[in-house]
Formats: structure tokens, C-alpha cells, sequence
């Protein structure tokens, strides 16, 4: 494979010039000659406005080499649209298009490339301002995604770290066959929406052995409106991963037009987050055949900023507003997973009753008090009927569902909190089965509140 350093082609990694045009001349003829490696240096600083990842090309970063983004949002490409005045022109836009603005960018780079063992720098705090001792938001949205591929198959991301993205990190849209391989995502906690990694309408993903630390998701798999003509989410494996929230450390949706299938996570760490395991689907895209394995999850509340009541594990299904119909979860198993949290597993499919076929299988919840904010919640936004509502605390709160089978489990309560009561709470819930469970309540309170059609096989 040839090598391209990027000094020969005039880049000073000096930390003060900009290397954009000598690192993207690298770039490109490693492309035009049919492939290769363009090398960062090490030991050196490369400020950059965005750059174009090429077909057959490997970005390599050796090891004490900096890539930092510019902080001139006029140096940033824009995927989705050319807007007259980019400071000002997407306050307050929801996330409806493809990114408004990328870093690093690919579109039909088959076989592209990120590696080493460097630093991506995304110089989160030139678009960040801080709302409150718990919160950072910026004055225009969305911000700049980091790495944004398109459309490209056939690519892969090994080794190397990511520090300050004001926005999504990662963000593969289109893509089949992405393999994303030990890299580290080291995110401020309070800088919202800076997401880990976000597979978007992508198939045949790896996501493996990543650490993780950010505000908002670690891992989120989307099926957005903007990338809507691309499939839909599947064939999806996460393993070994170690991983820091505060919003939820995995994630399936809510952007979901499209449908989610064959996901399998496993071998998971997941500490000090606001969520632990969620789908959420608010849109029209159904998920089924998800399973989680061999998973521990330790939850505590955050700032009421951010979304989630410190729920390990949610499933939920409702109407995102007037105009959508939000699709089904089905078929999702969890076996040997353990959380220690401030809250319990969270299963609410609406009035329609979308959820079913769950099964719980040698898993152990456990309900402590930690942090200083209000317990008795649980967070159902975003959605048409619901939001945060108060509510006594269950291991397992149960609503509008079918099927749930809890099996070789077990439920129990810590440090007390006054709302905490049952260790399973089921209402409007058909067939609900119990098999060797062990639930203890809280509070004096009776172990099993049912309003449903339970079949109970309690033998030991």
C-alpha cells in the first residue's frame, strides 16, 4: 500500500496554519492513483476546515498526531443545503435534513478509511455556550457533525480517539458492511447532543470494543427522515463495549421512518449513565429481533435537562404527534443482563399496544437511590399524549404490552426512596408470564400489582 504523508504535500502541522488544501491534495491523489494511506505525522498539530474522504482511501493518523477542526463555520462543508448565512440561519431547526454541517465528509467513497492511533480534535467549545452547571447547548442547531459518510460501503474506523464534537461524532448514513473497531469517543458530558455513534439506514455494522464517554447517546441506530432513501437498519452486532451517558448508552431510535432488524449487542459495560438500554420509536419504522446479552447497566439521574428518569432499560412505542403512526417492537430478548439503578425497566406500548414478545431471561434489577434529583418519575418524550409523569417507581412498570415473559430473574430495592413500591407494576398488559422470579418490594409494599391477564409459573 503507498504511503502519503501529508508533509510532502506542504502541510505544516504546526497547530496555528491551516493544512486544509495540503492534506486534501494528499487525499486526493492517493485516490487518483488507485488507493492508498495519506499519514498524519506525529508529533504535529493539523488545523483543517473539512475535508473529503476518497474512495480506497485510508486517513491514518499515527500515534501523537492532532487532526483539529477550524473553529470558522465557513470552513465547514454542507451536505444538506448552501444557506446564505450559516450563523444564524438554523437557530432552532430540528434534525429533519442530512447534516447541515460535516468535518470530515464521504459520499460514495467505497472503501475509505480512518485510522491510527491519533486524535481527532472537534473543537466542540467554538460552537457550545453553557446553559446552566449542568447543561451546554449552542446558539445555532444542528451544529457540526464530525465524521459524516454517505452512501459509501465497504468502510471502516479503527483505533483512533475523538475528543469535543459539538454535534454526532460518527454518523455512517447508507453504508453497508461499516466496521468500527476499538476507537474512543471522549465527549464533555454536558455538551448536548454530542452523540457517539449514529448508523443511519445502515446494514452489516460491527461496532466493537469502543469506549465511549458522552452527553446524549453512545451508540444510536437511526432511520432518519433525511437519509429516508436509503434501507432500513440491519444486520447490526455491538460487543465489548465500554460505555458513559447522559442520555442513554444504546440506543434505537427515535428517528425512525424506517425499520430496525437483527440486532445483537452483547458484552457490554455500561456506568454512571442516565439510560442504559432503550428503543424508542416514535415514527413509523418497526423494530424486531433484538437481543442484548451478558450486559451490566448502572444508571443514576441527571440534570432534568436531559431526557430519561434513569431507567436501564426502556421500550417504548407512541405517536410522535397528530400525524404519525409510530411502529411496533417485537421479538426483543435480554439474557444476563444486571443494572443497579435509580429507576426500573420501563416497557409502555400506548393505548395500541405495540410492544410484545419480550423476554427477560436470568436478568437482576436492582433499585437504589443515589443522586439528589426527584425519584417517582418516568420520561416518555418525546410524544404526542406524554411526558415526564409522575408515577411510583417499579423494577419492572409495565404498560400496554403483550407477551412478556420474565423468567430465572430477579427484582430488589436499596436506599429508599418514597416512591419506590413493587418489583413488578402491570397494567393492560396481556400474557404476562412468571417463571422462577424473585421480587422483592419496597416500601411494605406488596411484591407483584397486576391489571392484567398474567399467567404465573412460579415454581422453583
Amino acid at each position: 500500500m503507498a504511503d502519503y504523508p501529508v508533509s510532502v504535500f506542504g502541510a505544516t502541522g504546526d497547530g496555528t496554519s491551516n493544512d486544509t488544501l495540503a492534506i486534501q491534495s494528499a487525499l486526493d491523489k492517493c485516490f487518483e492513483n488507485g488507493g492508498g494511506r495519506v499519514i498524519l505525522e506525529s508529533g504535529n498539530t493539523y488545523v483543517c476546515n473539512s475535508l473529503f474522504l476518497r474512495k480506497n482511501v485510508d486517513l491514518h493518523l499515527e500515534k501523537g498526531a492532532v487532526l483539529k477542526a477550524t473553529s470558522d463555520l465557513a470552513g465547514y462543508v454542507r451536505p444538506n443545503e448552501q444557506i446564505n448565512d450559516p450563523k444564524t440561519a438554523l437557530i432552532g431547526n430540528p434534525v429533519t435534513g442530512k447534516p447541515s454541517f460535516v468535518f470530515l465528509y464521504g459520499l460514495g467513497a467505497d472503501g475509505c478509511s480512518i485510522s491510527g492511533e491519533g486524535t481527532i480534535d472537534a473543537n466542540g467549545g467554538a460552537f457550545l455556550r453553557r446553559k446552566d452547571r449542568y447543561y451546554v447547548t449552542g446558539d445555532f442547531y444542528p451544529r457540526p457533525t464530525t465524521i459524516y459518510v454517505e452512501h459509501s460501503d465497504h468502510i471502516s474506523f479503527r483505533d483512533f480517539t475523538v475528543v469535543g464534537a459539538p454535534f454526532w461524532t460518527l454518523h455512517p448514513a447508507g453504508c453497508d458492511d461499516v466496521l468500527i473497531d476499538r476507537i474512543r469517543i471522549l465527549n464533555d458530558l454536558d455538551a448536548a447532543n454530542s452523540d457517539g455513534i449514529d448508523p443511519d439506514h445502515c446494514s452489516n455494522v460491527r461496532i466493537l470494543g469502543c469506549h465511549i464517554v458522552c452527553a446524549d447517546d453512545c451508540i444510536c441506530l437511526k432511520t432518519s427522515k433525511g437519509n429516508a432513501e436509503y434501507g432500513p437498519c440491519e444486520n447490526i452486532v455491538i460487543d465489548g463495549c465500554t460505555l458513559t451517558s447522559t442520555s442513554a448508552a444504546i440506543k434505537i431510535g427515535t428517528e425512525g421512518v424506517g425499520d430496525f432488524r437483527n440486532v445483537l449487542v452483547s458484552n457490554c459495560a455500561i456506568s454512571r449513565s442516565n439510560r442504559g438500554l432503550s428503543i424508542q420509536i416514535r415514527d413509523g419504522g418497526n423494530v424486531e429481533n433484538v437481543s442484548f446479552s451478558n450486559i451490566s447497566i448502572e444508571t443514576r439521574r441527571f440534570c432534568p435537562d436531559w431526557w430519561g428518569t434513569a431507567e436501564p432499560i426502556v421500550l417504548t412505542s407512541f405517536n410522535r404527534d397528530e400525524n404519525t403512526n409510530s411502529g411496533t417492537i417485537k421479538n426483543i430478548r435480554f439474557f444476563n443482563v444486571t443494572t443497579n439503578g435509580e429507576n426500573g425497566v420501563l416497557i409502555h406500548g400506548g393505548k395500541a399496544a405495540k410492544i410484545s414478545d419480550v423476554t427477560f431471561d436470568h436478568c437482576r434489577v436492582h433499585v437504589t437511590k443515589t443522586s439528589k434529583w426527584p425519584c417517582g418519575l418516568y420520561d416518555l418524550r418525546p410524544c404526542l399524549e406524554f411526558g415526564v409523569e409522575k408515577s411510583t417507581n417499579a423494577a419492572f412498570f409495565l404498560r400496554g404490552c403483550k407477551n412478556i415473559s420474565i423468567e430465572n430473574s430477579a427484582a430488589s430495592f436499596g436506599n429508599l426512596c418514597d416512591d419506590y413500591r413493587h418489583a413488578i407494576d402491570a397494567e393492560d398488559v396481556e400474557n404476562l408470564t412468571l417463571f422462577r422470579f424473585d421480587g422483592k418490594a419496597a416500601n411494605g409494599e406488596e411484591a407483584i400489582k397486576i391489571n392484567s391477564q398474567l399467567e404465573m409459573r412460579n415454581s422453583q
